[in-house]
């Protein structure tokens, strides 16, 4: 019986060890899209927190010069704030590209481990068809053999 050979073994070499590299790729993005998330979130409660300081500060008293600074202060917020929203878009819209990458090069392993299952199963039917030949072969001869001895 001879040993099963599957042709295509470097390719699907190749496609898998491409599919650990988009999976990490992938991965690498849904930690960068959670970091991005974690920072608008920290930035939108700053801002909250800064709105209720300025809040209760005017509820006391007005001072001119705290209230410039206050406002500068929340200015800066609302633009770290604005500016993490597009950071945690990009993130994610990175994070969907690289998903669509590593699906299609897990759908392209799909496609070699398939062919290589029907390979293996064409291998198997040959194998056994010519291991049956063989045995039909010699039983053939040893029949043959008992009937030239009983003659």
């Amino acid at each position: 019986m001879k040993r099963f050979r599957f042709p295509l073994r470097p390719v699907a070499l190749l496609r898998s060890h491409q599919e650990t590299r988009a999976r990490e790729a992938f991965a690498a993005a849904v930690q960068a899209l959670v970091a991005s998330e974690q920072a608008l979130a920290a930035a939108r409660v700053r801002l909250r927190d800064l709105e209720v300081e300025l809040t209760a500060g005017r509820a006391k008293t007005f001072s001119p010069l705290a209230e410039v600074h206050a406002l500068a202060a929340y200015q800066r917020e609302c633009t770290a704030a604005v500016e993490a929203e597009k950071a945690m878009d990009a993130a994610h819209a990175a994070m969907q590209e690289r998903r669509g990458e590593y699906l299609e090069a897990h759908r392209k392993v799909e496609i070699l481990t398939k062919l290589e299952e029907q390979a293996r199963a064409l291998h198997r039917y040959e194998t056994g068809r010519e291991e049956q030949a063989e045995f039909d072969d010699f039983a053939g001869r040893r029949f043959a053999r008992r009937a030239l001895n009983s003659a």
